[in-house]
């Protein structure tokens, strides 16, 4: 008899100094909310799982009661542990705000472009915002304070082929994406959600940024919408966690 197809989660590099479940549960949490939809909802086992990450089966089980509390996944005995099909994110608090402060707060440092833009398939965690074009083309960019050199934060930009096809890159190191888009490519921006998260940083990040592997960064996604309802360019910026803060003032109505 075969066995059933079950998901595969990502890989994870531990950090001693953490707590495992912790780490574990954060990395199987990411897997999950970033799953494809064809994806099986059936995990390994828990002794699978814990091979996998290279952990004691007590702290796996730690880490799914974690996932179970949070309403990600279910349990069932005799039958195995499951992905909720409806397994999704809090829900964001929506906040109002202008395009130019995007820009602004986007603009004002050195960016340097990490290697050539590349064309490839669309990622996994971004086909919910690209359900009609199989590739996009990703630029990368790292970015420094103009006074010290240090680097503050380096940012990814996925954004659609025949878009991509009127950028220079060059724009790309004297303004952000969002004006390029706006201002050189004459795309008519009709919105852009913003999420901002607390994340560790992974080995990518912790080299650009030259911070320790696995310390606080702020973690930003920018979602830019056409005037026909069309995400034209996600960007995800890494923050370093010792240099920036997000404040937001919310008025009442009048």
């Amino acid at each position: 008899m075969e066995s059933p197809v079950t998901f595969a989660p990502d890989s994870l590099v531990l950090n001693r100094k953490l707590p495992l479940w912790y780490q574990v549960s954060q990395s199987l949490r990411a897997s999950i909310l970033g799953r494809r939809p064809h994806e099986s909802l059936r995990l390994p086992t828990e002794s699978d799982l814990a091979e996998h990450y290279g952990v004691s089966v007590l702290t796996m089980r730690q880490a799914l009661k974690e996932l179970e509390e949070e309403g990600l996944i279910s349990r069932h005995r005799r039958r195995g542990t499951f992905i909720e099909p409806t397994a999704q994110r809090g829900a964001p608090v929506r906040l109002l705000g202008s395009v130019d402060a995007i820009v602004a707060q986007q603009s004002g440092e050195r960016t340097t472009l990490l290697g050539q833009a590349e064309t490839g398939p669309v990622p996994g965690e971004l086909a919910e915002f690209f359900p009609d074009t199989e590739t996009v083309v990703s630029y990368r960019r790292l970015r420094a304070d103009g006074g010290s050199g240090e680097p503050t934060n380096w940012a990814e930009n996925a954004v659609r082929p025949e878009l991509a096809a009127r950028i220079d890159t060059a724009d790309l190191e004297r303004w952000p994406m969002t004006k390029v888009l706006r201002d050189v490519v004459g795309v008519r921006i009709s919105r852009i959600t913003d999420t901002v998260e607390a994340r560790l940083a992974d080995p990518e990040t912790a080299r650009l940024l030259r911070v320790p592997l696995l310390s606080p960064i702020l973690h930003y996604t920018g979602v830019t919408y056409d005037e026909d309802g069309r995400v034209v360019d996600v960007a995800r910026i890494h923050y370093r966690g010792d240099r920036f803060s997000f404040s937001v003032t919310v008025e009442a109505a009048r």
